[in-house]
């Protein structure tokens, strides 16, 4: 083929050249093939862009304006004007965008096989471009989703300074940052760049703390790249790889400090085309020798020249033309790259799908249609079909393949090989979830460990505790602050705390809530045993007084003291003693109405009967003055109506309390953090003090006249025990309503019990046990002579 004397390259790519091999091997299947384009064969122009973008548009022009000569001689000439139907080709991304920006308005098909920039699928822009490699818009994602899995939160980054590196790894930035990877630093790289640049990115790496490393790179900046940080023995980093580099044998040769082992990265998944490789190693240059690129091959893979110049600087041996090149270990023996020559073999084929299409090809091709590159390019983009392999080729409206990747690990053998093993896949046609596969098989991470590495800013915050972000630094760098009480979190890394439900409360290590103690005065408890034993023992002892009483009641001490009074006295508080075990035990509806109406009336009923005791002294010592007839206005049945009376309008207050707002259980989480008070809410706080202010009154009431009384005549009055039990009982309850207030939980329940049972077993001492140790132990005093006597004598 010829190829123009200006432009002549540095050097020759061994890459390029199997390409190159790849294409001809498949168009030479075509032109064999009785079912693909019968009796048409295709001709190609092959040009070395020598991978400089000026070059690369030089030729697409030539090609599209039809100028360039075919150079090499066929055995059939063609029947058809060279003009190009399309062109296979650029590797790299940025020559592809230069080219199908320039040949797009002339809608001639460029198909690459190498160039995955994801801005070369905008048809807007490149709308004849398509391509056999996947599109680096669901490669950046897969890199992005590969790190993750692993758990790397804190990564570097290294890109090919091209539209091809740059694009790239800012999808892969984008969807790093939505799925809660950080990078600590992406810096761009170009093989050409000056050595302070290059220093620049040797000295942030080194400082850096983020221990993996994501390389969107080309094969041949990586070439560079390794170089470099061979120089600088950069070791111990886990390296995330493209799949312009990961599966690059040549890359692993030159790795000779084993900088890479261990990289994980994706690679286009692996192939086999029968055949192929055979056809790449069969290269006979004395067969072409017209052809420029073919001979200077030759003369680079086996180091010698053809018809050598006496005018050689150096002394080389002539080639022969038949040397083996199956004896021969560099890159161009190499088979790594088969999947990428199976992109290009695809191509080809595309091409004369849509041209077997055109023609209208059955068992003979129609050869009077007039072709033109638009109608070709539409057939192309339209085109599906199976290679012999099996596999499906089709292109999406952006001109791209199906996405689907391997996921390859470097693992160093035994003799220094790196070994290309295959761990996994990624396709990116399945559901989100399901896209990224890893297989069972044990990979081997950076400097050989079996443990994958850690690569984070902050270590993960601990359930029990939250995130908090670190001030001028990226969200994965935070610290981790413990949850305040009554609040959790009970996952990992976690950026809120969540409050307790108020039935629950936090543990120890604040990573779950548990049930709060219900706290109440129950039985079993020490405090609620003796109440209950206090009660019940005076209860008792009220019962033991009433039996003495009724074993007594025709003896002159019982009679003397309104003995009808002292039972109905007795009796209510019996009940008083009773009501106080409403208080105690877990609080209920019934009990929280019961035990202080309860309470409220029995007491009423008390002190109405020591009311109308006092009245009945003053009104019997009233009756012996001369010409007073008091008594029979305050007879026995006044006594107990008044009695009545009392006691009925407390039972008023207690309807009304119950009617409007009645006293209800409630749970109190306030005055506890860690415990649920079971209480009896009052419902209405004016009924609660109405009935409290109502038995204040009738105890006041009851003092002041007991208190009149209390200079009668001894026998006779009873007036001052009254008198000593009511300042009991006013001392108690004056003294209960701060304590009450102030009391927390259940202890003010026991104040109240407390209260209760004082006052009782005040009024319970102070009048009937005087009575009692004369009725038992001074019988010689309880006569009536004895008790008027004395009434006489003063």
């Amino acid at each position: 083929m010829h190829k123009p004397p200006p432009l002549q390259c540095t050097s020759l790519n061994f890459r390029d050249f199997q390409f190159v091999q790849a294409m001809l091997f498949a168009i030479e299947e075509i032109n064999n093939s009785t079912h693909l384009l019968p009796g048409i064969s295709l001709g190609y122009k092959i040009y070395d862009a020598c991978g400089s973008i000026a070059r690369s548009v030089r030729v697409a022009l030539a090609l599209a304006n039809g100028n360039e000569v075919l150079s090499a001689p066929t055995e059939a000439p063609c029947t058809r004007p060279a003009q190009v139907q399309a062109i296979m080709g650029e590797t790299s991304s940025s020559p592809c965008m230069a080219i199908a920006t320039v040949i797009g308005p002339f809608q001639i098909p460029l198909i690459s096989h190498f160039a995955t920039c994801a801005c070369l699928s905008d048809k807007t822009k490149f709308p004849s471009f398509l391509r056999t490699i996947p599109s680096d818009y669901y490669q950046s994602r897969a890199l992005a989703q590969l790190v993750k899995h692993f758990g790397w939160t804190w990564v570097g980054a290294i890109r090919t300074n091209d539209d091809y590196g740059n694009n790239g790894m800012a999808t892969f930035t984008e969807v790093a940052q939505q799925l809660g990877i950080c990078l600590e630093y992406s810096v761009p790289f170009f093989r050409t760049d000056p050595p302070d640049k290059i220093q620049k990115i040797i000295d942030i790496i080194k400082a850096s703390t983020a221990k993996v490393i994501v390389a969107f790179l080309s094969h041949m900046d990586m070439d560079v790249l390794i170089h470099e940080l061979s120089r600088h023995n950069l070791t111990g980093f886990q390296w995330v790889g493209s799949e312009g580099w990961i599966s690059d044998s040549q890359i692993a040769t030159m790795d000779k400090h084993h900088i890479l082992d261990g990289a994980v990265g994706l690679a286009i998944p692996k192939a086999h085309v029968s055949g192929l490789r055979e056809f790449i190693l069969d290269v006979k240059p004395l067969n072409t020798s017209s052809n420029e690129m073919f001979i200077e091959f030759w003369e680079t893979l086996f180091s010698c020249k053809f018809k050598q110049s006496k005018s050689s600087a150096g002394i080389q041996r002539e080639c022969t033309g038949h040397e083996d090149v199956t004896g021969v270990q560099n890159s161009f023996t190499d088979m790594s790259l088969m999947p990428i020559f199976y992109n290009v073999y695809k191509g080809v084929y595309a091409v004369a799908h849509a041209l077997h299409n055109v023609l209208k090809c059955n068992k003979t091709c129609n050869s009077t249609v007039q072709l033109d590159p638009f109608t070709i390019l539409q057939h192309i983009k339209k085109a599906h079909f199976q290679t012999k392999e099996g596999d499906e080729v089709y292109f999406n409206e952006n001109g791209d393949p199906a996405a689907k990747y391997e996921i390859i690990n470097w693992q160093p053998t035994e003799n220094g090989i790196v070994d290309f093993v295959t761990v996994g896949f990624h396709d990116a046609s399945l559901p989100g979830d399901k896209q990224l596969i890893l297989h069972n098989k044990s990979l081997i991470w950076a400097q050989n460990s079996e443990e994958v590495p850690l690569s984070v800013c902050s270590e993960e915050c601990s359930p029990g505790t939250r995130k908090v972000l670190q001030k001028g630094k990226p969200v994965c760098c935070y610290d981790c602050l413990r949850c305040a009480e009554g609040e959790i979190s009970n996952m990992t890394d976690s950026i809120t705390c969540v409050r307790c439900h108020p039935e629950f409360w936090s543990n120890e290590r604040r990573d779950s809530c548990v049930q709060k103690e219900a706290e109440f005065l129950s039985y079993e408890e020490i405090m609620g045993a003796l109440l209950t034993a206090a009660s019940l023992f005076g209860t008792c002892i009220t019962a033991v007084v009433a039996f003495i009483f009724f074993r007594y009641r025709k003896t002159p001490i019982v009679r003397a003291n309104n003995s009808e009074l002292s039972f109905l006295l007795l009796f209510s508080l019996t009940l008083c003693f009773l009501c106080s075990l409403t208080f105690i035990g877990r609080p209920s509806e019934w009990s929280c109405m019961l035990r202080h109406t309860a309470f409220g009336i029995t007491f009423v009923l008390c002190i109405s009967c020591v009311l109308g005791k006092t009245i009945v002294v003053l009104m019997a010592f009233r009756a012996t003055l001369p010409g007073s007839n008091v008594m029979k206005w305050f007879g026995p049945t006044q006594q107990k109506f008044s009695v009545l009376g009392f006691t009925l309008i407390q039972v008023i207050i207690c309807i009304l309390w119950l009617t409007i707002s009645p006293p209800f259980p409630y749970k109190n989480f306030k005055d506890f953090k860690d415990k649920i008070i079971l209480e009896c809410a009052l419902g209405s706080a004016v009924g609660f003090w109405a009935v409290l202010g109502y038995i204040g009154l009738l105890a006041m009431l009851c003092f002041i006249l007991a208190f009149l009384a209390r200079k009668l005549p001894d026998n006779f009055n009873e007036a001052k025990f009254i008198t000593f039990s009511m300042l009991i009982f006013c001392a108690v309850w004056i003294t209960f309503i701060p304590a009450y207030v102030s009391s927390p939980g259940k202890f003010s329940v026991a104040v109240e019990i407390f209260a209760i049972l004082a006052s009782s077993f005040g009024l319970l001492i102070c009048i009937f046990i005087p009575k009692c140790y004369i009725i038992l132990l001074k019988p010689e005093k309880n006569t009536k002579k004895n008790m008027m006597g004395k009434g006489a004598q003063k």
